[in-house]
């Protein structure tokens, strides 16, 4: 599928569209590091996956701006939800996993200029990645923990128009987070409880590289996953989700 200029985005965010093989996160990293306005949005609509990545630059230490990670979440399933047929159910993994009608179906990742938790990074980047066809499109009933939307009753959907969705929407969430007071983050809080896969659930956490086991018992205020492993509980931060960047 060829890059489309077209896209139309909210105020303050610009799109840049890719193709090929350009990945949008890598490409968004770049642009932060070398200095980019906050807003930017790479992405690249390829056959098979829409891959997308948004620039931002907080004001806020990284432990507390990687909310932005369930943010873009909450914002992906609202906006396949004002666009795909009421019976396409969206569910979030903490690690960033999307799941759609209880398959993976893409993934959520971030970057940042800095891994420390306690400083205030000069950009973070948020990827989006979702699969349109499923792995084997002629055959969808081998791999049943693997989907795309197509195998999802979404053949009718644009994938342009669901990125232009996401990003409405997850703005909307940006500006409702960034308010003085804490109502925007609680009913963050709130509905991406409501979507969370897992939660309350034995589970197998990749952290680090390890597999933890143990109950997911929720989230502390910056989204950081409470393990309860035997008599003890972990806690897991979202700045360890990082990923390096070159």
């Amino acid at each position: 599928m060829s890059p489309r200029a077209d896209l139309s985005f909210p105020p303050l965010m610009a799109g840049l569209p890719l193709s090929g093989a350009q990945d949008p996160f890598e490409r968004a990293c770049a642009q932060a590091a070398l200095g980019c306005d906050a807003g930017l949005v790479a992405y690249n609509l390829g056959a098979d996956t829409l891959r997308a990545a948004l620039v931002l630059a907080p004001e806020v230490p990284l432990r507390a701006a990687m909310a932005m990670l369930p943010t873009c979440g909450v914002g992906f399933q609202n906006a396949l939800g004002a666009l795909a047929p009421p019976e396409v159910a969206v569910h979030l993994e903490w690690g960033g996993a999307i799941r759609v009608n209880g398959a993976s179906c893409g993934r959520l990742r971030a970057a940042a200029s800095s891994a420390d938790p306690e400083a205030v990074p000069d950009w973070l980047v948020i990827g989006l990645e979702v699969s349109w066809m499923p792995p084997d499109p002629e055959a969808p009933g081998a791999t049943p923990d693997a989907t795309g939307l197509i195998a999802e009753g979404c053949a009718e959907l644009d994938p342009g128009h669901l990125l232009e969705s996401w990003a409405r929407h997850t703005l909307v969430w940006i500006n409702r987070i960034e308010d003085v007071d804490a109502s925007g983050r609680a009913a963050l809080h709130t509905d991406w409880r409501a979507l969370a896969h897992g939660l309350g659930e034995e589970i197998v956490q990749p952290w680090r590289g390890e597999a933890l086991s143990g109950t997911f018992l929720g989230v502390d205020e910056d989204f950081g996953m409470l393990l309860r492993q035997g008599t003890e509980t972990r806690l897991l931060p979202l700045t360890g989700l990082l990923e390096e960047n070159t």
